[in-house]
């Protein structure tokens, strides 16, 4: 099934008030938005009233037989979402530009192709990192996730000293860089 039949499937499942379609625009595109109100002074609890209504706006437009979408779904929402946004933050004085300026910042389309790049880029570094290989993936993840530092490094991995764990580190991290780079060229 194309994107676009798979859209115009969604928006009838949503006019009809499927919780099956309603499900899965919330489960691909509520990501989206709440990373955009998180970085713009928002809560959790805020993405998802903002979602909540932007998901009532869709299903009014969408028991309109006048609606036609002319964007992805996604976008629409997206859009919904980063105007109802900025506007209520404008009500809390929180931010000192008039919507229509801030919403001419940066395109709405341009704003989701980098998301989406970003998560692109995550995913495969999440793929490189598994396919590295011990002890380097653990080390990696002891310094990076876990936040550890090169004393406890070197003690946990068995390592001389700080030094000695600082080294491994460095070469762990040409490892993936180089995996990781050698999988992201196979992806273009």
């Amino acid at each position: 099934m194309n994107n676009e039949s798979l859209e115009r499937e969604l928006l009838e499942g949503i006019s009809g008030n499927d919780s099956r379609a309603i499900e899965r625009v919330y489960r691909e595109n509520f990501g989206l938005v709440q990373n955009f109100i998180l970085r713009n002074n928002g809560s959790y609890d805020d993405a998802r009233d903002i979602f909540q209504e932007a998901m009532l706006v869709l299903y009014e437009k969408s028991k309109q037989d006048s609606f036609i979408l002319t964007c992805q779904l996604r976008t629409f929402l997206y859009s919904i979402c980063r105007r109802l946004w900025l506007k209520k933050l404008q009500q809390a004085n929180r931010f000192g530009n008039p919507v229509e300026t801030l919403a001419e910042i940066v395109p709405v389309e341009e704003e989701i192709e980098q998301k989406e790049k970003l998560d692109a880029d995550f995913g495969h570094m999440d793929v490189s990192l598994k396919s590295l290989g011990e002890p380097c993936k653990s080390l990696l993840e002891a310094y990076y996730f876990e936040k550890k530092n090169m004393v406890e490094i070197a003690e946990q991995f068995g390592y001389t000293n700080a030094d000695n764990a600082k080294n491994q580190k460095y070469k762990c991290l040409m490892r993936l860089k180089k995996i990781f780079f050698a999988q992201y060229k196979q992806s273009e």
